[in-house]
């Protein structure tokens, strides 16, 4: 980020309990070779020069405050909701005091702690001067079928320009929290910033990102993620 650049925020919805992974404690907080999954991802989003960081957690959430790494001045945190788009909405009314309309605001998953910085500064620097905003996201590569609710398959799906959408998701302040603030007006379902982008008119742009920037959703994902961890050289 060069000093002529519109400032950049980070928000974390963590607000989730993770019912898939089947544990006692939300998926956040499940060890990752030896520190929880959250911590692992703040300490990712850290090295980029974020003005800050706002975690939306769960109102009886008892194990936020005990990660030392919320200690950094630069973490905040606020109260989140009960689906994904309340707690970014949360986190963007708190920045309404602080973010201009042009600041870019970028959002990523909790349980996402592969991110890596060249790829949070790909995102930014290709997405610097763009109108809307856009994405991470890795082309689909295995064909996929569309199966019926007995569980068998109805048809393949072409997978030519199917990518899968991942985090950091980066938009402009004031765009991200008007789309948001429709979403929740019209009680429409948005599974990622970009849909509620998508639902007012706007195209966001696709930034290819990488295979192991996966999210933890079910068991199997942990020894994936700490094998990714323990991988990763420098910040390439």
């Amino acid at each position: 980020m060069t000093a002529n650049q519109n400032p950049c925020w980070a928000i974390v919805p963590a607000a989730g309990i993770g019912s898939r992974m089947q544990q006692k404690k939300p998926k956040q907080y499940l060890d990752l070779n030896g520190r929880p999954i959250l911590s692992h991802t703040l300490t990712q989003l850290l090295q980029f020069p974020f003005q800050k960081i706002i975690v939306a957690v769960a109102t009886d959430d008892p194990w936020f405050d005990q990660l030392p790494i919320t200690q950094d001045s630069r973490v905040i945190k606020v109260e989140g909701g009960a689906e994904r788009y309340q707690s970014v909405a949360n986190g963007l009314s708190w920045l309404a005091g602080f973010a201009a309309e042009s600041d870019w605001v970028m959002v990523h998953d909790a349980a996402r702690p592969c991110i890596r910085l060249a790829e949070i500064n790909k995102l930014y620097q290709q997405l610097a001067e763009h109108p809307v905003g856009g994405l991470l996201g890795v082309p689909v590569k295995d064909t996929l079928k569309a199966v019926g609710d007995q569980g068998e398959v109805e048809q393949t799906v072409p997978r030519e320009n199917l990518w899968q959408a991942q985090t950091p998701q980066m938009f402009r302040f004031g765009l991200l929290r008007q789309a948001l603030a429709e979403a929740l007006m019209k009680n429409s379902v948005v599974t990622d910033e970009a849909s509620a982008i998508e639902q007012l008119g706007y195209s966001p742009l696709m930034v290819e990102g990488r295979d192991d920037n996966l999210k933890v959703t079910r068991p199997v994902d942990l020894p994936l993620a700490a094998f990714c961890l323990e991988n990763q050289t420098g910040d390439g």
